[in-house]
């Protein structure tokens, strides 16, 4: 079997310089094997691809203790107005997501998982979780520092990106 471009990059990165086409390659490297996990994970928890990924969204910023505006996870996963409206009526109904008043803003909501979304999706997904935490653990500070720095920029291109056309 072939290796990947990325494992290829990271065998020479101690004997040459890195390019800019090194590192787009191994983007679309990366985001092509997240698309691959979570059509996997998908099946697992038995549900659509984007209600799977808007709970992702949802628990990774309950992990941090917000939530998210509909607005914003309608933006992250690339949906119109109306459709995040219905993906979210959907997760409601389900009892995965709740409507919590935006604590400055009242005419916004804030969307959280539920503490019953969250025991029930702790398993399969934690699964599919636990390798990436593992890489992420196996990381010192400063390396920590350069990926966060990295992922940051490399959003903030891609949403400027999106405001040009």
């Amino acid at each position: 079997m072939r290796p990947s471009v990325s494992a290829e990059i990271l065998t020479r990165a101690t004997r040459e310089r890195i390019t800019t086409s090194d590192v787009l390659n191994a983007l679309s490297e990366f985001r092509a094997a997240e698309t691959s996990m979570l059509r996997r994970t998908r099946s697992m928890v038995d549900r659509a691809a984007t209600d799977a990924l808007a709970l992702r969204y949802l628990r990774d910023a309950s992990a941090t203790g917000e939530g998210l505006r509909p607005t914003e996870l309608a933006i992250r996963l690339g949906l119109s107005s109306a459709s995040v409206t219905a993906l979210v009526d959907r997760l409601v109904s389900s009892g995965a997501v709740r409507r919590e008043p935006h604590p400055v803003d009242r005419r916004a909501v804030i969307l959280r998982v539920t503490k019953q979304a969250e025991a029930a999706g702790a398993g399969p997904l934690d699964h599919a979780r636990r390798p990436l935490a593992d890489v992420i653990a196996s990381l010192d500070q400063e390396e920590l520092s350069a990926v966060m720095k990295f992922i940051t920029r490399m959003r903030d291109a891609m949403n400027d990106i999106e405001r040009v056309r």
